[in-house]
């Protein structure tokens, strides 16, 4: 099956712009044009005659309540227009051109003034295509009676109104397009960064929940077989425990208030007190002071993740971090990488993409110790 792609026509683009559509006085703009309609009304007056006279009155006024009406309905019914079916739109075009076409035995030439109005309905209303069809037909059709018409003068202002209106809401239709295209744009753009900020937020989360519970786990369990042995140890681990769950309630906090910043330094504090918690040897960096401070919270993501990693995955007796200005590694003597295992988990994928935004590659393999080594380098 195949679908075709309908041009919207101004009043579709009205209808899906909604509220910015016509406003409540819009009619009343949109009436001034009318002020033309007076050498018709002139026209009838001085050269109508009974019957004639009164129909030509009649219809001219019709004329002008189905102009504004188009714009009324356009305002309190228009916003559902767009499944109005062309056969429709086409009636109504015909019932304005049958009222102008009864003003010709008392308005004669003058009448055809009610083409521009027939041609500015047609291209707000139609299809691109057939708009443009039909204003080319009126044209034609004003410039042919003029000439074939016993009577008629050919000044050709009448085909020179119908190419300008029909040119002016031409214009108004590409720049209503362009709005709507605009205002759709910036809708996906909006619903992308709503959709990043989740994944931001989420990736946080567990980046921060992951290594604070992994912690509180090892520590946890710490304490529990050090209960009976030695009491005083054990009690202090619980009061670790608690501090750490305190710390990490305060990290949520702050991540849900868009302003938690990892510090390098205090992560490679809390990484030395959770490695001697799971009872595997730190060699870790005393200082990060070679550490530029553009580079600072990417490491300290490394750091995060890195020593959760090994708590949690890689059975090492040993882990060591290694620091320089452009570049981090996380190195342990575990078990080492496993195919679909913790090279490919939910905290390095978020690694990468911090890493991607900061312009740093990761590196992720078998370390010199045939452990897991976690690499980071910023620049090239």
């Amino acid at each position: 099956m195949t679908s075709v792609t309908r041009t919207p026509t101004l009043f579709d683009g009205l209808a899906e712009r909604g509220s910015a559509g016509p406003r409540r006085w819009g009619w009343l703009a949109a009436g001034i044009w009318l002020f033309y309609l007076v050498n018709v009304f002139q026209a009838i007056l001085k050269h109508g005659t009974g019957i004639a006279q009164v129909v030509g009155f009649a219809a001219l006024f019709l004329f002008a309540i189905s102009y504004l009406g188009f714009f009324g309905w356009l305002r309190w019914a228009g916003m559902q227009a767009g499944g109005h079916p062309t056969w429709q739109r086409l009636v109504y075009l015909a019932g304005m051109l049958g009222l102008m076409f009864l003003m010709f035995p008392s308005a004669g030439q003058q009448a055809l003034t009610c083409l521009v109005y027939i041609a500015a309905v047609a291209m707000m209303y139609l299809d691109l295509k057939l708009a443009l069809g039909i204003a080319a037909a009126l044209l034609a059709g004003a410039e042919l009676s003029m000439r074939v018409v016993p009577g008629w003068t050919d000044d050709n202002s009448y085909g020179f109104a119908i190419f300008l209106g029909t040119l002016a809401v031409f214009g108004m239709r590409r720049a209503i397009q362009r709005s709507i295209e605009l205002a759709k744009t910036r809708a996906d753009m909006a619903e992308l960064a709503v959709q990043e900020e989740r994944n931001r937020f989420a990736r946080d989360l567990h980046d921060i929940l992951g290594h604070s519970l992994t912690v509180i786990t090892v520590k946890a369990e710490l304490a529990g077989r050090l209960i009976a042995a030695n009491p005083e140890r054990a009690s202090a681990e619980v009061a670790d425990v608690e501090s750490l769950a305190r710390a990490a309630l305060a990290d949520v906090r702050a991540a849900v208030a868009g302003y938690r910043e990892l510090s390098l330094a205090g992560e490679l504090v809390s990484a030395r007190a959770a490695l001697k918690a799971a009872e595997i040897k730190a060699d870790l960096p005393t200082t990060v002071d070679e550490v530029p401070e553009e580079n600072r919270e990417l490491f300290a993501w490394v750091v995060r993740e890195g020593v959760t990693n090994v708590v949690r995955h890689s059975g090492a007796k040993r882990c060591t971090i290694r620091l320089s200005a452009a570049q981090i590694e996380v190195l342990d003597d575990g078990k080492g990488p496993t195919p679909g295992g913790g090279a490919s988990g939910h905290g390095l994928m978020g690694l990468r993409e911090r890493a991607d935004q900061g312009g740093a590659s990761v590196q992720v393999g078998q370390s010199p110790e045939g452990g897991f080594r976690l690499a980071v380098k910023v620049g090239p």
